[in-house]
């Protein structure tokens, strides 16, 4: 029901808040270990809770719709009862990784699992619901910095707001392969608003706007080549990936949705982690 390997969007970003935060200093590594295995576990849990939801709440539009119907609930492989159970599971697991982790995560727990289920209800209502699924993962990263260091560092807020923009801009994309099942089920997306030819252009808008707040990032920590090189390699993968899709063609929309994206979060990461690496313990 949940594809685990779909994490790797969203846990590279934690992890650089995560890491730009343990650079402030003052932490030991036993300490860091600690909170890192506990953000790992907090990202997997609210993921989980999150894509349940979704999957519970969309079960019926998810059987009508040809891209989905074969999901788990919808195909009958698992009941909506084990969907429940596993998503109140998950939703312990989270909460628990939060109270472990300190009493600002603890308190702002629930309104992290508001922001990532209720994502699931905006297509019925907004065609700006891309952007709250882009800022469910845009949290992430902040909410790592918080997971570290207790309190919240209003210059993480531009990774929040790169990761927003972006997966903004990605979900824009894979969202034209339904724009006339969305029309016939009276749901709400870009696609089906603008156009396909029109969605894609908000999509490279996003994305431009998404390079620009790394460069922000960038600048205030003041990190060096490789983060820069960083910034480089992923305007270079989303200028790829918009070459794969054209809205008289959206054949190759699958590899620009889970591989090229795969590739930004996780390059994003090893460029990013390198230079903090040198920069502060080399």
């Amino acid at each position: 029901m949940i594809k685990f390997e779909h994490s790797i969007f969203a846990l590279p970003f934690a992890l650089t808040g995560a890491l730009l935060a343990i650079s402030d200093g003052g932490m030991s590594w036993g300490e860091v270990w600690g909170k890192l295995g506990l953000i790992v576990v907090a990202m997997v849990g609210a993921r989980s809770a999150g894509m349940t939801f979704n999957r519970i709440v969309d079960a019926a539009i998810d059987a009508r719709n040809p891209r989905t119907r074969e999901r788990h609930i919808p195909a009958g492989l698992l009941s909506k009862r084990f969907a429940w159970v596993f998503l109140v599971a998950a939703v312990g697991v989270f909460v628990a990784a939060a109270w472990a982790l300190n009493p600002l995560c603890l308190m702002l727990s629930p309104v992290a699992l508001l922001i990532v289920m209720g994502y699931s209800l905006t297509k019925r209502f907004t065609s700006m619901s891309h952007l709250v699924l882009g800022f469910a993962l845009g949290i992430a990263p902040a909410a790592a910095w918080i997971a570290i260091r207790g309190a919240l560092d209003v210059r993480i807020l531009w990774l929040t707001a790169a990761v927003t923009f972006w997966t903004a801009g990605f979900d824009i994309i894979y969202s034209c392969q339904d724009v006339d099942f969305d029309k016939t089920e009276k749901l709400f997306s870009l696609p089906k608003a603008l156009g396909v030819g029109g969605a894609l252009w908000v999509s490279r808008l996003l994305h431009a706007v998404m390079v620009g707040c790394l460069v922000m990032l960038w600048k205030e920590f003041a990190l060096g080549a490789l983060g820069a090189a960083g910034i480089a390699a992923i305007a270079g993968l989303l200028v790829y990936e918009h070459r794969l899709v054209r809205k008289d063609d959206l054949s190759r929309v699958n590899a620009a949705f889970f591989t090229v994206n795969g590739y930004v979060s996780v390059l994003f990461f090893v460029f990013w982690a390198a230079d903090v690496a040198l920069g502060h313990w080399g």
